[in-house]
């Protein structure tokens, strides 16, 4: 196994993990007994993208290279899937810090929550941000590479 493989296969662990962490944390934050009244936006936000990367994007991109035809495996598509859950994550661990800093008030485990959960949204955008890098970096590497795209078998017309 090449060491890049190993650290993308350590890489997308991690990412699971924290999302699954992440998806525990905001469902708390959202359940009706944290703040006694609807959820924030942002908590609401975060929970969306834990649910976007634990099911669309991390199988596509752990997987998408093994078990989709190879003309659905594009690798545009992968640093695009990469991107986007990035931008997810950025997005939601600054909002949620943002209106965390603007509470007038917290008490109780509620505010370790909040603590917790942007802390490990910011993890995951930083993890996202690698992966994005790896997932360019080797999309830049390839582009002119036909070889490395399998196509059909040639058809020809007489």
């Amino acid at each position: 196994m090449a060491v890049m493989e190993l650290i993308g296969l350590v890489l997308r662990g991690l990412q699971t993990l924290f999302a699954i962490i992440s998806l525990g944390l905001n469902a708390y934050l959202c359940s009706a007994d944290a703040f006694y009244t609807l959820s924030p936006s942002q908590v609401n936000f975060l929970l969306f993208t834990s649910i976007w990367t634990l099911f669309p994007a991390l199988p596509f991109l752990a997987f998408g290279t093994r078990f989709l035809p190879a003309n659905a495996n594009n690798k545009i598509a992968h640093v695009a899937m990469d991107a986007l859950t990035m931008l997810f994550w950025f997005a939601g661990f600054i909002a949620l810090a943002v209106w965390y800093n603007n509470l007038l008030y917290c008490f109780g485990k509620v505010c370790g929550v909040i603590v917790a959960s942007t802390v490990f949204g910011a993890f995951e955008w930083v993890l996202f941000s690698i992966s994005t890098g790896f997932s360019a970096l080797d999309w830049w590497r390839t582009r002119g590479n036909t070889s490395a795209v399998k196509t059909g078998p040639e058809t020809t017309t007489v």
